[in-house]
């Protein structure tokens, strides 16, 4: 009897109080109107390219457990679309709290026990190296040994050289200037200084995006990441090359806070700072400017002209001595070039090869025509007639005579000498050089630049004829400016 009572009051307590329970618990989320509704908020391109590839597994009190074929799909879906996948679901069922993701059809190849697991960590190191990885190996020539310091880059240069002595103590450090500024040096610096007890990678960003797209395509994104997010430190040149590329951001993203997160260093360069970088997502570049942020200014005059000795005396050495830049050389070339320390140096290597050629040292006149581009001498500044005075002053001829229609042997050299100079000192055409010349046809002037190429291979004359005639046009011009 008590037994019955009990059991009724029961009954008509649940009836009272747990109906509404009861049907939350029998209405289970219907998956094929979930997914329906996915691809009408997404998009059916965004359905079949990832979400249909979710199965639905099972419901527990407050979660659910989808199932994909690999962890990249996951990765991505997580990254981009939980948030409102979870939201969708929750309308048809608000207990639900949370997605559980789990990885089917594990082959052997992606099945992993702790041992194979470890062993294809391994595979991967040499998988990245063997794709990408010897294209962007440290050079050991560029160190903080050899680093020429000025008062452009001396915060460069300390940042640099703390962060190889003191791990995160900056990070990330984010080092930016314009071309041939030193930064890829300052780069390989630290990746010298820490590879011995370090895992270093040193990439590109161009190269980065290019194994990120190659990963995909060939289904290896698991080693992409745990090659990437198992390094100590990371060095990434030209960050500015990122721009754009949305899934490599989005990957970068995952890959810059893993490596914060388990305290390794990264430094990056860049030709700008990071709130002038160009179609890069706003989070990352708050990342950038999370650490230091150095700015690698212009090399002036001290640090060009200590910048050019070094390197002379390095040319000398490897040239047994032969060949010794003049300190007006030296100075005047740093005077001149004043934007990047690559073509400070560049301009070196041609003095240096016109001192081969030509078995002498330049003058001063001869290093402005062998450097005519860097040096700012526009060649529009030399005009034809101008060219075509100073020929007629030298063999001694009239202007009427050399513009005539005569072919007499002492107007003809003039004349294809005259072209041949209007065709090397200015950037004008052929045709208009023809029409400079009384209207010659296109095809007389390259049949005269192509004589006066030859004459002076073997006529020494002629040869020096033609650099003292340079050396008038450009020495003039240049003190009329």
């Amino acid at each position: 009897m008590n037994k019955n009572y009990y059991s009724h009051n029961s009954l008509s307590s649940m009836k009272n109080i747990l109906p509404e329970n009861l049907n939350q618990n029998l209405h289970k989320v219907n998956w094929l109107q979930i997914q329906k509704i996915f691809k009408e908020k997404f998009g059916s391109e965004i359905y079949e390219s990832w979400l249909k590839k979710m199965d639905f597994v099972e419901e527990q009190n407050n979660y659910i457990i989808l199932s994909v074929s690999t962890r990249f799909i996951r990765d991505w879906i997580t990254s981009r679309y939980l948030d409102q996948i979870l939201q969708i679901i929750k309308k048809q069922k608000k207990d639900i709290i949370r997605i559980e993701f789990n990885i089917k059809n594990m082959n052997e190849k992606n099945s992993f026990s702790q041992k194979n697991e470890l062993k294809d960590v391994d595979t991967s190191v040499s998988f990245i190296k063997d794709s990408f990885l010897q294209y962007n190996r440290i050079d050991p020539k560029k160190n903080f040994d050899n680093f020429i310091i000025g008062n452009s880059n001396k915060l460069a240069f300390e940042a640099s050289k703390k962060v190889s002595e003191d791990m995160a103590h900056y990070n990330p450090l984010y080092l930016y200037g314009g071309v041939g500024m030193g930064k890829t040096h300052l780069l390989n610096s630290i990746g010298s200084k820490l590879k011995a007890d370090n895992k270093v990678v040193f990439i590109s960003a161009e190269r980065f995006m290019y194994q990120f797209v190659k990963s995909i395509k060939s289904y290896d994104m698991v080693k992409f990441k745990e090659y990437f997010r198992s390094t100590d430190v990371f060095l990434i040149d030209d960050i500015q090359f990122m721009n754009g590329k949305e899934a490599m951001q989005e990957e970068f993203f995952h890959t810059f806070n893993s490596l914060l997160d388990k305290g390794s260093q990264i430094v990056l360069t860049s030709d700008r700072p990071p709130n002038k970088l160009q179609r890069i997502q706003e989070r990352l570049k708050s990342r950038f400017s999370g650490g230091l942020v150095v700015d690698i200014q212009e090399p002036d005059y001290e640090l060009r002209y200590k910048i050019l000795s070094k390197k002379s005396d390095e040319l000398s050495i490897l040239n047994n001595n032969n060949i010794a830049i003049s300190e007006d050389i030296k100075k005047f070339i740093s005077l001149e070039i004043k934007t990047s320390i690559r073509e400070l140096i560049g301009s070196l290597n041609r003095i240096v090869s016109f001192s081969k050629i030509y078995n002498k040292l330049p003058n001063i006149i001869e290093t402005k025509i062998i450097l005519k581009d860097l040096l700012n001498i526009h060649e529009n500044n030399v005009s034809i007639d101008h060219i075509q005075t100073e020929v007629c002053k030298f063999f001694k001829i009239s202007k009427n005579e050399m513009l005539s229609a005569r072919r007499s042997r002492y107007l003809v050299r003039p004349r294809q000498a005259a072209i041949y100079l209007s065709k090397s000192l200015t950037t004008k055409s052929l045709p208009e050089i023809g029409r400079a010349f009384s209207n010659r046809d296109h095809t007389t002037v390259i049949h005269s630049v192509k004589t006066i190429d030859k004459l002076r291979k073997n006529d020494t004359e002629l040869n020096m004829n033609i650099e003292s005639l340079k050396n008038k046009i450009l020495f003039k011009k240049q003190n009329e400016i």
